[in-house]
């Protein structure tokens, strides 16, 4: 294994710039679904299912929002979104330890469709600073990125909650998109790559959705799924064993065993495939179950083998979306990559929720597991009957 392919990607111009740029806007996002989870279930008083209530609105909001979001970018720019977007995301976080259940309820929705799209922006400015035979080694380290967010990100969030407040916490997570969006808007970094062609008109939907582009979709969210259904039981885990506090710690084991993966996937010649990384994501957490009740550390372990498949597994799904998307709708393509995200997290934080609600945290990883898998399933099946003219006309 070389590092040489993350070499050459970095020394690309605006390539180190934007990661950085994108890894201080993510880190509020990362903060928001476990610290609203701890606002509802420790300050209003509520059960994980109903946190995971508020967490669903925001992700559909999102997710009906993302595609529309991403043809604005397309059309407009990077910079105009960016503002409206970025700015609506600081105030629903500023207010939201302020407005009760039932508000905070009603207004996740129309704040989800506004959230900032830093994932499908970021995949987007990557695709136009990185030529096509370095783009998997790019949307790796974006994966890293990302995954180096979510170490820092939960752990403080968790931190201003359990040592001061979560009102504290969130107030601090709608200071911190504000910056981002103002940083983001004064780089303004580019969106198309200096090859595209963007001149022919726009291609409509039926042309370019295709049912391979539509199983690399389903793909991405059993995956976010799995990933935000495991996270939730984690947290029911720690808490059930009076070690919550540690729930930072555990996180940043997850994520550095998904940065491993993600290092690996991008610097070799060849990596899995789709498939057999997202097999190995969702079969590998269900056995977690069998680590709640021991020590903390313990459970860290538990979690390593699924992880290590995390950022892999998000980066191959980034590459697909790439390679299939026309350049004039690749905005939009990947504002619907960034809806099935959203829309597995969005299914899965209740699903899991209610499992743990009405078992255990055990039977939460096992949820969080097998339905990624069923996401993966139909996928796949979608994949091969979109392949199957194309072998009968042989």
């Amino acid at each position: 294994m070389s590092l040489q392919p993350y070499l050459r990607v970095l020394a690309l111009p605006g390539v180190k710039t934007a990661m950085l740029l994108f890894l201080v806007t993510r880190l509020p996002m990362t903060a928001t679904g476990i610290t609203l989870t701890l606002h509802v279930v420790s300050e209003l008083g509520r059960g994980y299912g109903e946190a995971g209530l508020v967490g669903t609105a925001t992700m559909l909001g999102t997710a009906l929002g993302a595609p529309l979001v991403g043809r604005m970018i397309d059309r407009y720019g990077l910079r105009p979104v960016t503002a409206i977007c970025g700015s609506a995301s600081a105030v629903f976080w500023m207010s939201t330890p302020h407005l009760p259940y039932p508000a905070l309820v009603a207004a996740a929705l129309p704040a989800g469709v506004l959230v900032l799209p830093a994932s499908s922006m970021a995949r987007q400015v990557l695709t136009a600073l990185v030529p096509p035979e370095s783009r998997r080694s790019a949307y790796s380290l974006d994966s890293i990125v990302i995954e180096t967010s979510f170490m820092i990100g939960p752990s403080v969030g968790i931190a201003l909650s359990t040592q001061l407040s979560s009102t504290v916490a969130l107030t601090a997570i709608g200071a911190c998109f504000a910056l981002g969006t103002a940083t983001l808007c004064w780089f303004n970094p580019p969106i198309r790559h200096e090859t595209d062609d963007v001149t022919a008109a726009r291609p409509p939907m039926r042309e370019w959705l295709s049912r391979r582009l539509i199983g690399t979709l389903l793909v991405a969210a059993g995956a976010l799924f799995c990933l935000i259904g495991t996270e939730l039981a984690t947290l029911a885990a720690l808490r059930a064993t009076g070690e919550v506090g540690w729930t930072g710690v555990v996180i940043a084991v997850m994520c550095a065993a998904s940065v491993v993966g993600g290092i690996v996937h991008g610097a070799v010649r060849r990596s899995l495939s789709q498939a057999r990384l997202m097999v190995l994501l969702t079969v590998l957490v269900v056995p977690v179950g069998l680590a709640t009740g021991l020590p903390w550390w313990l459970l860290a372990l538990a979690l390593v083998p699924t992880n290590l498949a995390c950022a892999p597994t998000l980066a191959s799904t980034a590459e697909e979306v790439s390679n299939l998307a026309p350049p004039r709708v690749r905005g939009e393509a990947m504002g619907l990559l960034d809806a099935a995200t959203r829309f597995g997290m969005a299914t899965g934080s209740p699903a899991v929720g209610f499992v743990i609600d009405h078992g255990s945290p055990g039977w939460g990883f096992a949820a969080a597991g097998l339905c990624g898998l069923g996401f993966a399933a139909v996928a796949f099946a979608l994949r091969r009957t979109s392949a199957a003219p194309a072998v009968a006309s042989v």
